[in-house]
């Protein structure tokens, strides 16, 4: 194996290992910060020595063995530190065997509440979103800073900084590195839910740049997400937002066309949606009713996907049943958003009257007044009413409004459509 060969194996090897090897030390220092540092050490060792030596039979557990005796190597030091050599007592050495215990039990544990626990603490919420996020990816997802920083399209220093300010913001705040218990496991599980959903929505549908999708953030929100699903395996929303991601992933081929160009959900060629990630999200979905989810806002959004995913044209589909679905979606979790998108639900299903009453009703919602996707929505069903004028004028509204260069052409292009149309 050359060099180079064992390199990429490092890499893969470290992607694959690190968050688990990150949460068993997060466990015994009790940082997620110094754990991090810990198991980067490792990786800067595997470096040196395996193209001399040779990748290990077992690379995860040479990793973990590596960060564990670094790891007890710096409790000493800080034991050392605390107090004067002679007066170190049998309580320290106790804790230090406890320690060197619990991280020998964790190289027989391929997963399990380190790894949700450190899920938990990268998505708490003392931290502002985009730093939940960013330490998700950093951690969970084993992503390097400046694959996260081109991903969101940010300068890699400022993504950084917000990785540094993250890890600085847990220690400060003390916070425990456990799974919350009781009714704080509800709210906690909320905002890893949100986190993992908002990776794959960045991905989905990109908010700027010139790409209208990110493959590859879809991927990774997936991946979380069936990672999260195998530690909690009752909690009926996880399963409900594995169900919506798995679903909506499906489309991703038939989603644009060859120069990349967005495909709109009418129209697009349904015998490209992958037929394996939809039985996939019904499964998921059949999951999260049975164990009483079924109202839950990630599983009501994975039935309304549900219904795209069982019609085989688009004029097969049940969109009564997608109305009530965003009904019940709008009183389970009311956002402006969610009304936008009843609003187009209602206008399949009982006309487009209907749905530009509702959506003329949002049009001084502080929270849509930059969104291009009212304007663009507007536009539609005054379209379809035939009122082209005035279709076109929120057609270039949203264009001005929208970030991503993608969505920005396909607005100008229906909009010049309208051009010469009374």
């Amino acid at each position: 194996m050359t060099a180079t060969d064992i390199h990429r194996t490092i890499e893969a090897v470290w992607r694959i290992e690190s968050p688990r090897l990150i949460a068993g030390l997060a466990r015994i220092v009790r940082d997620v910060g110094t754990a991090e540092e810990l198991a980067q050490d490792a990786l800067v060792t595997a470096l040196e020595q395996w193209p001399a030596s040779g990748v290990p039979h077992n690379p995860g557990a040479w990793l973990m063995t590596t960060a564990k005796r670094r790891a007890i190597d710096q409790l000493r030091r800080h034991a050392l530190h605390r107090r004067k050599e002679g007066e170190l007592t049998r309580e320290i050495e106790e804790q230090l065997e406890q320690s060197v215990g619990d991280m020998d039990a964790m190289l027989d544990d391929a997963i399990g509440d380190d790894l949700l626990s450190l899920v938990f603490t990268a998505c708490h919420p003392v931290l502002s979103t985009d730093a939940r996020v960013a330490l998700t990816l950093r951690l969970i997802g084993g992503l390097t800073t400046p694959e996260i920083a081109r991903a969101f399209l940010v300068p890699e220093a400022t993504l950084a900084q917000r990785i540094v300010r993250a890890k600085r913001t847990l220690s400060e705040a003390n916070v425990p590195f456990e799974v919350p218990r009781g009714e704080e496991l509800a709210v906690r599980l909320a905002s890893v839910l949100e986190v993992v959903y908002l990776i794959f929505n960045e991905g989905y549908a990109a908010t700027a740049g010139d790409d209208w999708m990110r493959p590859a953030l879809c991927e990774e929100a997936m991946r979380l997400g069936r990672v999260l699903a195998g530690l909690a395996p009752a909690e009926p929303e996880v399963h409900g937002l594995v169900a919506l991601m798995e679903i909506q992933a499906s489309r991703t081929a038939a989603r644009t066309g060859p120069n990349g160009e967005p495909i709109l959900l009418t129209e697009q060629n349904r015998a490209r949606w992958d037929p394996l990630l939809i039985r996939r999200g019904l499964a998921a979905l059949q999951r999260a009713e049975a164990l009483g989810g079924a109202e839950g806002p990630y599983a009501l959004q994975a039935a309304i996907a549900a219904c795209h995913a069982r019609a085989a044209h688009v004029e097969d589909t049940d969109w009564p049943r997608i109305a009530a679905l965003y009904d019940r979606l709008a009183q389970r979790m009311p956002s402006p958003v969610v009304a936008l998108n009843r609003a187009v639900a209602h206008a399949m299903a009982f006309g487009p009257e209907s749905g530009l009453a509702q959506v003329d009703a949002l049009r001084d919602e502080p929270l849509l007044r930059h969104y291009h996707l009212l304007p663009g929505v507007r536009g539609d069903l005054l379209q379809r009413l035939g009122r082209h004028a005035e279709a076109r004028e929120e057609f270039l509204r949203a264009a001005e409004l929208a970030r991503n260069a993608r969505e920005r052409t396909l607005m100008l292009q229906r909009a010049a459509l309208l051009q010469d149309l009374p």
